[in-house]
């Protein structure tokens, strides 16, 4: 949670400078600020464990800095119930910050999107194992590494038909202390500059 506090105080930062530069000026934008929602799933493999698949959702701020360079942080909760027919539960929210590179062509009516990000990931309701016996509560590292594309449907809104992303994250589970996670997701785009 420290390193996300940190993670959104750089990006209040950072997204007020081209904010106050787009002010000063009457051309477009050049550094676009955007908001997403998005339905998402995800598939967990626990490293030499079990596959089982989590729902929920998300929302993200992004901001373009310089020639498609720009930042993103993403915020995704997601659940998943009985796990295998064990009567474990899951849930957990992801929280990561980092850099995004947006390519446009010449048209703009596609954005598509690459981007690594690394934060935070909180689970609870669930039972991770520990040294003096086992805690429904875990916060582990994460790491997101994937991408999407963006299709413009008016000058403020787009769709986003799909987004994929590897997501790493380190809860325990009594065993490699790793899940790679596959997470599919679709939604809306607000673009507010």
């Amino acid at each position: 949670m420290h390193l996300f506090r940190h993670s959104l105080l750089l990006f209040g930062v950072l997204l007020a400078v081209p904010t106050r530069n787009h002010a000063q000026t009457s051309q477009p934008a050049k550094h676009p600020v955007s908001v997403a929602f998005t339905y998402q799933a995800q598939r967990s493999n626990t490293v030499g464990g079990n596959i089982f698949w989590l729902q929920g959702g998300g929302g993200e701020i992004a901001a373009g800095l310089y020639r498609g360079f720009g930042i993103a942080m993403n915020i995704a909760g997601m659940h998943t119930s009985n796990i295998n027919n064990s009567g474990v539960d899951h849930t957990s929210i992801t929280m990561t910050f980092g850099p995004r590179y947006t390519w446009r062509p010449k048209s703009d009516r596609l954005a598509i999107f690459g981007q690594t990000l690394i934060g935070d990931s909180h689970g609870w309701n669930s039972v991770f194992p520990a040294t003096a016996g086992a805690t429904s509560t875990y916060d582990a590292f994460a790491l997101q590494v994937g991408g999407g594309v963006d299709v413009k449907m008016s000058h403020r809104i787009a769709f986003r038909p799909v987004e994929a992303n590897w997501v790493r994250t380190g809860f325990s589970n009594s065993n490699t202390n790793v899940q790679n996670n596959l997470r599919l997701g679709a939604g809306i785009v607000f673009r507010l500059q």
